[in-house]
């Protein structure tokens, strides 16, 4: 028979991006089960115990039953609960696996502490770190697809965020499905097979045809997405998006991509995009352009009478504004 070693009794997970917290709550949950297949799961919010209570649910079963408890959202927890917690891991009980879910932070003394005592315990920490580096999202998606037991090359990683967006959760899918459905070597002709018409529908079609000046082209992405039903906050989140970026990348002139990719904390093949991009434009027009992306948050959210409307002047606008000079 296989031996299975006993799990970590006390968690630390830190952090605030989603899917990571949730799949360091699972392979607690995982360790636990490896031991006892029917260990139960029991989320509870700080905020919402007692001291009694919580002494309760780390009590051991009677009948020796394993348990996951996570007690999320502990950067809120109070001074009690916090004592509690830090009581009970000086002696955890058999059997029960403690998973404390804080995002780093806290207003109170007692929260912010909080880690650091669970460190000296010995808990067993899982960093999951907000990831917002361009290099950091890269990463993510060859692991993704390395776990899945498949390749990618850096110009198909590039091409896979730029068609999905930066969700983790999202590319994690994607990256999933795209082994499942090769032979596991993901190219940038698969992506684009399989997420043809990913970029027009989260609006970045509309926003690039926009910014270089494609008055035809750009009207007609725009009214296609209208009517898929695109929501018009996510096309002009795309428009703005594509706008500042050319407007920031023709700020620090024609260097090397990835000289600047630091400084302008924006992958290379970005900045390499927008280079092209802003061919055509100039100082003013740019100033023009953002005062047309600005006006429009505030026109889809409810400000115009006809979002629609809307929508289709600041295009008309911004491709007037890159053809001036």
């Amino acid at each position: 028979m296989r031996s299975v070693s006993a799990p970590e009794s006390l968690h630390l997970v830190v952090g605030e991006e989603e899917l990571l917290v949730e799949r360091a709550v699972r392979a607690a949950l995982e360790a636990a089960r490896e031991v006892d297949p029917n260990a139960d799961l029991t989320r509870v919010q700080v905020t919402d115990l007692t001291p009694p209570e919580l002494a309760e649910l780390v009590s051991p079963s009677l009948f020796a039953e394993g348990r996951v408890i996570v007690l999320q959202n502990a950067q809120d927890i109070g001074k009690e609960i916090a004592d509690t917690v830090l009581s009970y891991v000086k002696a955890p009980a058999d059997g029960i696996t403690l998973v404390v879910v804080h995002t780093g932070g806290g207003r109170s003394k007692a929260a912010k502490d909080l880690p650091g005592q669970l460190k000296k315990a010995g808990a067993a920490v899982t960093e999951c770190g907000k990831v917002t580096k361009s290099a950091e999202r890269e990463a993510f998606v060859r692991n993704e697809v390395r776990q899945a037991g498949g390749k990618i090359d850096p110009e198909a990683v590039a091409t896979l965020i730029d068609a999905v967006g930066t969700n983790l959760r999202e590319l994690a899918a994607a990256a999933s499905q795209l082994v499942s459905d090769t032979d596991g070597k993901v190219t940038v002709e698969e992506i684009r097979r399989y997420h043809q018409g990913k970029a027009e529908v989260t609006g970045f079609a509309v926003a690039e045809k926009a910014v270089t000046g494609d008055r035809a082209g750009a009207m007609e992405a725009l009214r296609w997405a209208m009517q898929l039903g695109v929501p018009h906050v996510l096309v002009a989140d795309a428009l703005a998006d594509a706008v500042r970026t050319v407007a920031r990348v023709s700020a620090v002139g024609r260097a090397d991509p990835f000289s600047l990719a630091g400084p302008l904390g924006m992958p290379p093949w970005k900045i390499k995009k927008a280079q092209a991009q802003s061919r055509g434009w100039d100082q003013s027009g740019l100033a023009d352009a953002m005062q047309v992306v600005a006006g429009l948050n505030a026109d889809v959210k409810g400000v115009a009478a006809d979002a629609d409307y809307a929508l289709e002047r600041a295009v008309l606008r911004i491709v007037a504004a890159h053809g001036r000079r």
